[in-house]
């Protein structure tokens, strides 16, 4: 049995959480007590402490259109991005789960419909190089491939980082989804 911890227990998975990092992708689209964007990211970077979580580097922001778009006649505002690359004390990567949903919580994310504008969304893009699968996380994150917000950042954070489920890099990925304006680095 891995070490993917008592509350990810019965899961199927492959390799070993061993110490070490873990990546966490950041976005949000609406405001939180005055602060949006770079701002907000700057507050929670420093609030996650409160929650076990060392944020050790951070991506630049990136700015990137909401999805899905809204309807004919409506507007949403536009997501800011970014990737963190974090210590966790533990070897659970729901107990990691559970403290990004109550940073979320601090910095008023009100969950609802899927994909609805939110003031903080942290989703764990890898945790240690685990491959796993639960009713809670799966892990890496099943949709980062597909997504220039996440892989921008994570490129410009680690371009030699390597997906546990593909091998490739973050740069190599990145390169692979090809030109695109729907998410770009903010100067």
């Amino acid at each position: 049995m891995d070490h993917a911890g008592a509350a990810c227990a019965g899961a199927a998975s492959t390799g070993a959480a061993s110490p070490g990092d873990a990546y966490v992708g950041v976005g949000g689209n609406l405001p939180f007590a005055g602060r949006i964007g770079p701002v907000l990211f700057e507050s929670a970077i420093t609030a996650a402490n409160q929650f076990n979580i060392t944020v050790l580097s951070s991506s630049p922001v990136w700015r990137s259109t909401a999805w899905p778009a809204p309807p004919p006649g409506q507007t949403r505002p536009d997501f800011f991005n970014a990737v963190w690359r974090i210590a966790w004390p533990g070897d659970d990567p729901c107990g990691l789960l559970d403290a990004l949903n109550a940073l979320e919580t601090r910095f008023g994310r009100v969950r609802g419909a899927a994909n609805a504008d939110r003031t903080l969304d942290l989703d764990i893009l890898d945790f240690r190089g685990l491959i796993l699968a639960t009713s809670r996380v799966t892990l890496p994150h099943p949709r980062m491939r597909e997504r220039r917000f996440v892989l921008g950042p994570l490129a410009d954070l680690a371009p030699d980082w390597r997906c546990p489920a593909t091998g490739l890099s973050a740069a190599m990925l990145l390169a692979r989804l090809g030109a695109g304006a729907d998410a770009q680095r903010l100067d």
